[in-house]
């Protein structure tokens, strides 16, 4: 996580051109928005939504909305969603996944860590999908705390740092991945501590992480050539058989070694007011 004053106006020009280009070529039809929520492949947010409850008329802010997998999905379930992002180029994408899929979704242009355009106490529920570790998170989790009703849930997930594997899938993932990119550490669970009255977390994909070892040496994919993360999705009724398995398998190795978390891909932390 970054420390706080470091999200200077050169990040925010950084971030925004690198999610506009990146807007430019994704393909509306190929956005996966329930599987995405559903999927084997995405352990994460399918946690998250078993911690959140009914969304059924719940007023939902969606933080670095990207292709907006997330709006979108919140909105089907009956949810009143307002999506944000740096790119405005993004929120174009938004705003097609949504008249696809027949729903709508309010868009505003913002970056995650300034969300003055909003009152107190506004919303249900925040979520974030590997959004935090683009900005200064304190900023962002202040703000977070700000515009949540009291009970209100804060849902995210995000890359950790701490396996040299991953670190080395970073360095050579560079052409897809922004310089100001700070993974979360096990030493920043402390930032939710001190603004929530209630903190979850749960690690994901430790032998789950074999996957990427074959997108490199079999399939000869590079990681600066397609993204894993999204690769996941795509090919995610071909890796079930395998992923279902693996994931199995960590769940037990996280219950058994739960210090062994932290040399996972990835961290849920859902909190609340």
């Amino acid at each position: 996580m970054k420390p706080t004053g470091q999200d200077s106006e050169q990040t925010l020009v950084r971030e925004r051109v690198f999610h506009d280009g990146w807007a430019d070529s994704i393909d509306v039809a190929q956005v996966r928005v329930n599987e995405s929520f559903t999927g084997s492949t995405c352990p994460e947010a399918a946690w998250i939504i078993t911690q959140l409850g009914n969304l059924k008329g719940r007023r939902v802010l969606e933080l670095g909305t990207g292709a907006g997998e997330g709006a979108v999905y919140f909105a089907l379930q009956g949810a009143d969603v307002v999506a944000t992002d740096i790119s405005p180029g993004m929120l174009k994408v938004v705003d097609a996944v949504a008249a696809k899929h027949r729903t709508s979704v309010s868009t505003m242009v913002a970056s995650a860590d300034d969300l003055s355009a909003f009152a107190d106490e506004s919303f249900d529920i925040v979520y974030g999908a590997n959004t935090l570790h683009h900005v200064d998170a304190p900023r962002c989790l202040d703000e977070v705390r700000r515009v949540l009703k009291p009970g209100g849930f804060g849902a995210f997930w995000d890359p950790l740092a701490h396996n040299p594997a991953i670190n080395v899938y970073r360095r050579m993932a560079a052409r897809v991945r922004t310089p100001d990119e700070r993974p979360i550490r096990r030493q920043d669970i402390a930032v939710f501590r001190e603004r929530f009255t209630e903190v979850r977390c749960r690690h994901f994909w430790l032998t789950a992480q074999i996957i990427f070892l074959k997108f490199y040496f079999i399939d000869h994919i590079h990681p600066s050539s397609e993204r894993y993360w999204k690769l996941i999705l795509v090919r995610e009724k071909s890796l079930r058989p395998v992923i279902t398995p693996l994931m199995r398998l960590d769940d037990f190795l996280l219950r058994m070694l739960p210090g062994v978390g932290w040399w996972c891909w990835n961290i849920a932390v859902v909190v609340r007011k």
